[in-house]
């Protein structure tokens, strides 16, 4: 079962969305847990792929640097949730040049450390991600 309490924060009334300090100091970090190939990730232990858990590499390697430039894009279009852990948003959403919608979840607040994984087929919010990241454009 999926969050339903999940909401995109709206943007401020300035338009500007997430500030350059977060997009410059937010990390990816990865999660043994939805990865079959480890890549350049380095987890420990090196993949543990747990049933029910999206994969982001089920059909091929999910390089690193594509995870942190969707999550900074993300943070930059302020596809953030409403909950917030000191300075970073308990999620950000993105959606890759494929259409297919991602989610970050914060693993560590003091350090600005996220994971991602595609948004499951059957999860309605995935929608509402993909039509609000439209809307908010480049």
């Amino acid at each position: 079962m999926y969050n339903p309490k999940r909401s995109i924060a709206p943007l401020p009334e300035d338009g500007l969305a997430g500030s350059s300090d977060a997009v410059a100091s937010v990390r990816y970090g990865g999660n043994p847990e939805h990865k079959r190939r480890p890549g350049d990730y380095g987890p420990t232990p090196p993949a543990s792929p747990r049933p029910g858990k999206t994969l982001c590499d089920a059909e091929q390697e999910f390089p690193r640097n594509k995870a942190l430039g969707l999550l900074k894009e993300g943070l930059r279009r302020g596809m953030v949730s409403t909950k917030v852990h000191g300075q970073w948003p308990q999620n950000v959403w993105a959606v890759d040049s494929d259409g297919t919608p991602f989610e970050a979840q914060l693993e560590n607040s003091e350090a600005g450390v996220y994971h991602g994984y595609p948004m499951a087929a059957n999860d309605d919010f995935r929608n509402q991600v993909i039509s609000e990241w439209n809307k908010r454009g480049k």
